[in-house]
């Protein structure tokens, strides 16, 4: 049975930082896409990134360029999304996905989900 589980939410201050893992167990990742969502109270999930199995080519919502960064440990069958000068507005429960296709991850039709990790940023 395919098991994502989430980790490294929590509470922070704006202008702080975070790093999300999702670790995924059940079978190997190394060929599936990876990717994150969130989901804030009263609001529609929403893409955060996503990163390809091959060369690790990674994606990301225009609005977090520059501030959130995924990458993944194929040996760990791990997905991190490392969150930088966080703000209220990032606060979110936020989800880990996998999929062997890509395309499913970045739209939010993959597969397998995680529960989700809290993240709350305080202004």
């Amino acid at each position: 049975q395919v098991q994502l589980v989430e980790s490294g939410g929590g509470l922070v201050q704006a202008g702080g930082s975070l790093r999300l893992s999702c670790a995924a167990s059940g079978r190997t990742f190394s060929t599936d896409a990876l990717g994150w969502f969130r989901q804030a109270p009263g609001k529609e999930r929403e893409f955060v990134a996503a990163i390809s199995w091959f060369a690790g080519s990674t994606y990301y919502a225009d609005s977090l360029k520059g501030r959130f960064t995924i990458s993944r440990d194929n040996a760990k069958n791990t997905v991190y999304l490392q969150m930088n000068s966080l703000r209220p507005e990032d606060t979110a429960l936020y989800y880990c996905t996998a999929d062997r296709r890509l395309a499913a991850v970045r739209t939010g039709t993959s597969t397998n989900w995680g529960q989700g990790t809290q993240v709350t940023v305080s202004s």
